[in-house]
């Protein structure tokens, strides 16, 4: 089937292709039943725009680029869930990039992604200091936010969980069910939630058991590592394991039943982000809950706020950083012992 053209819908409306253009573009005034008149051929016809050509004129193609670490954690579907809701509500479309964890492949992506003229980018970034090189050029052509992860000060606009609060809320949980010996399971690297959560564990636990800090075993974000870990720091008999993400917690999980520990009853476990299989988990995990809805909100609220061109030479808006706070969600996997 041929496609219809604006000059179809002119002469099925009776009218001029400018006063089409006028009434589907809403640019001018046009008369009601001028404009009632196009409308309705319009949908007759079945006339769909040209959004390409409109992004040639326009300038704005209506899309955001979104690249992201691993599609396979699952906490970034979720996310991208949120976001895509956020901007659909804009009336942009996302084009979505993995970048399989490696700061080369994030940093073509990134250029790709600005080669089809995306309007604005978001980004969250494999490493704060690998990924600060690609993010700050592009940042310096199309508005970008930074979302999760950090790449520095003054680099992009940033939205994430406030990691320090949330690690700090299973530390004092955890205190308050009787914990004294907790270990923790995190991701090396330089991925700015890893590193937070490790730091603000090391402050937090310290306070429990000054030895505390010195159990801590570092890999990456994964089912795999939680379970090699749990073989290496349970000869130390901690009554708590503090995992960095879910992923890590799941594998310690399932590692601490196939030793036979009693969980909770004689360890405790606890994760971060509270992804779908945190509460699948047997038992449930207790875990801090990022506020998804509320971090895409705010980064779309972010990216729009920065429009098209803002990134040019002029004057130039200061760097905006925003901290969420998270909530702790209590299951089964910490509760007291005896309890």
């Amino acid at each position: 089937m041929a496609e219809v053209t604006l000059r179809d819908v002119a002469r099925a409306a009776g009218c001029s292709v400018a006063t089409v253009s006028r009434v589907l573009a809403g640019t001018r005034p046009v008369g009601a039943e001028t404009a009632r008149a196009v409308r309705q051929a319009a949908d007759r016809l079945g006339y769909r725009p040209n959004e390409v050509a409109r992004a040639l004129r326009n300038r704005v193609t209506c899309t955001v680029g979104l690249v992201l670490p691993q599609i396979a954690n699952p906490f970034f579907p979720s996310l991208v869930r949120e976001l895509e809701h956020a901007l659909h509500a804009e009336v942009r479309a996302v084009l979505l990039a993995d970048c399989d964890d490696d700061p080369e492949v994030e940093a073509a992506r990134i250029a790709a992604l600005s080669d089809r003229r995306v309007d604005a980018l978001l980004v969250i970034p494999v490493d704060e200091r690998r990924s600060r090189e690609a993010v700050a050029a592009a940042a310096a052509r199309v508005p970008l936010v930074l979302l999760d992860r950090d790449c520095g000060p003054g680099v992009a606009d940033s939205v994430a969980v406030d990691n320090a609060a949330g690690m700090a809320l299973v530390l004092a949980h955890l205190a308050a069910t009787g914990r004294r010996r907790p270990c923790f399971i995190g991701a090396a690297g330089t991925a700015s939630a890893a590193a937070e959560r490790r730091a603000a564990y090391v402050t937090s636990a310290a306070a429990l058991d000054p030895t505390a800090p010195e159990r801590a075993l570092l890999g990456d974000f994964s089912v795999e590592w939680g379970r090699a870990a749990v073989d290496r720091l349970w000869p130390a008999r901690p009554d708590a394991v503090v995992c960095a993400n879910d992923l890590i917690a799941a594998g310690a999980l399932q590692r601490l039943r196939q030793l036979g520990a009693d969980v909770p009853g004689e360890v405790a476990v606890t994760g971060f982000d509270d992804v779908p299989l945190a509460g699948l988990a047997d038992p449930a995990l207790t875990t801090v809950r990022q506020p998804l809805p509320e971090l895409a909100a705010e980064a779309a609220r972010l990216l729009l706020d920065r429009p098209t061109g803002s990134a040019v030479p002029g004057p130039r808006r200061p760097i905006r950083t925003v901290r969420l706070a998270p909530e702790l969600v209590v299951r089964a996997s910490s509760a007291p012992p005896g309890a």
